[in-house]
């Protein structure tokens, strides 16, 4: 199977102790993902981009993802498009991760989040939109329950997720001090631009 020509980060994650909730972190940027069986908070912030919370509850094994589709110059927002075969493999990359971890297939759960009105000048249907009708056909076609979705609006958002129980806490921010938000999804919607077309990517089973 050809996957996508991506590449995601070699550094280790970026763990830190989080004073609001008392407790060790690991938080993730764009194109990152985090998949864990410990009692580790997990910490994103998203504008356009969508982060999934994938779960086995009763292992407690749980991970995050953050990810944005190429612009396909508006072919379509299907799981079929060439843009999307990024986002099918961000998905696989979250989902081999959890089973390698011990978590079982059929017993996952999804909690999704993100696609805010976020990047301006784009002349397609909003970037936002289409992340998250991605990820809500994907995970219908996989089969994995969305237990809850925060999607759309037009701010952003910081996401905590404790994979361990599956809980999540969303902070809407409605007032941003400076740009590094837009910055981060702005240049890291630029380094995927150019992603190559074609290649197959299989939607796996157990």
């Amino acid at each position: 199977m050809q996957k996508p020509n991506i590449e995601y980060p070699a550094a280790g994650p970026n763990r830190y102790f989080d004073h609001l909730f008392d407790c060790e972190a690991v938080k993730i940027l764009p194109g990152e993902y985090y998949a864990t069986r410990e009692d580790t908070l997990i910490v994103t912030v998203l504008g356009s981009c969508i982060s999934v919370c994938l779960y086995d509850l009763e292992r407690k094994i749980g991970g995050m993802n953050h990810f944005l589709l190429p612009n396909d110059n508006g072919h379509g927002t299907g799981i079929l498009t060439d843009s999307a075969r990024y986002g099918v493999y961000a998905m696989e990359l979250l989902i081999n991760e959890l089973l390698k971890l011990g978590a079982r297939r059929h017993f996952l759960e999804a909690k999704v989040f993100g696609g805010g009105n976020m990047l301006s000048g784009l002349t397609v249907q909003n970037i936002g939109e289409r992340n998250a009708e991605f990820v809500l056909e994907y995970l219908r076609m996989e089969q994995i329950p969305v237990i809850a979705a925060d999607l759309l609006d037009i701010y952003p958002r910081k996401v905590y997720f404790f994979p361990d129980s599956g809980l999540v806490k969303v902070r809407k921010i409605k007032t941003m001090h400076n740009s590094t938000i837009m910055d981060r999804e702005s240049e890291y919607r630029l380094r995927i631009k150019n992603l190559p077309r074609g290649g197959d990517v299989e939607l796996f089973g157990d």
